[in-house]
């Protein structure tokens, strides 16, 4: 059962959004919350798969609750701290830091984060993308594409295969200013460059194993060493690095 948290300042929208979901069925809504700080402390109660996070909501907290829920700062205390107005400098939500950043998306620890905007293109959402948000859909997207978001969040993938996020990708690249220390494409083999391109055609670790013909541990191993050299939080992350590497057109 994928457990999900809804964060909108909206009550119809999340109750819309709870319909679709639980009436899919395996996905269950296990917390809501109408603003940023409020959430932090939903999924510090409740550890979920995924978080639906609106960002644009009154107070713009929402990038910041995205930042400590993907940093894994979500843990006992939490509530007083948010409450207090830092978001930033919450309690750890747990977890074995080995292999972090596969764990990152979709673990119980440090769940994933979906931003649900009505703008794919807006400063709020290149802001989540920067505080980690693992993909995008707009609130008029198909209520079939978006259970598909959740689940493939759920499963350990960035949600990088749709139209929206990868708008989102490539004008963020381009506007972001890029790192004087910025990684080359040549830190990595010609087999994880192969990987990273995978990774850009949104393909499951499943799926990359069938492409390159090894076994899923293998994409694992091959995705942490990636991970590790480029300094790159996730997958969504390495996605973004190889746009604004060139790697990826």
């Amino acid at each position: 059962m994928i457990r999900v948290v809804l964060v909108d300042d909206q009550a119809i929208v999340r109750t819309g959004f709870r319909v679709v979901l639980e009436t899919a069925g395996g996905i269950e809504v296990v917390g809501e919350a109408s603003g940023g700080r409020e959430a932090v402390d939903v999924v510090r109660r409740t550890r979920p798969d995924v978080v639906v996070m609106d960002v644009r909501m009154p107070g713009g907290d929402g990038i910041e609750a995205t930042r400590a829920i993907v940093d894994a700062r979500v843990g006992p205390g939490a509530a007083g701290t948010a409450a207090a107005g830092g978001l930033g400098s919450s309690a750890p939500l747990g977890g074995d830091a080995v292999d972090r950043q596969e764990a990152r998306v979709g673990s119980a620890s440090t769940p994933a984060v979906l931003v649900a905007t009505t703008f794919d293109l807006d400063e709020y959402v290149f802001g989540a993308l920067e505080a980690g948000a693992s993909g995008f859909v707009l609130k008029d997207v198909e209520p079939d594409e978006f259970v598909g978001a959740v689940r493939a969040l759920a499963s350990g993938r960035a949600a990088i295969d749709g139209a929206t996020t990868r708008r989102v990708i490539a004008e963020f690249t381009r506007r972001r200013r890029t790192s004087a220390v910025e990684p080359s494409p040549d830190v990595l083999t010609e087999r994880e460059r192969e990987l990273v391109r995978l990774l850009g055609e949104g393909l499951s670790n499943d799926e990359i194993g069938e492409r390159l013909v090894v076994e899923t541990s293998t994409v694992k191993s091959h995705l942490t060493r990636i991970t590790t050299k480029l300094g790159t939080r996730d997958r969504l992350q390495t996605v973004v690095w190889a746009y604004r590497s060139g790697l990826l057109p």
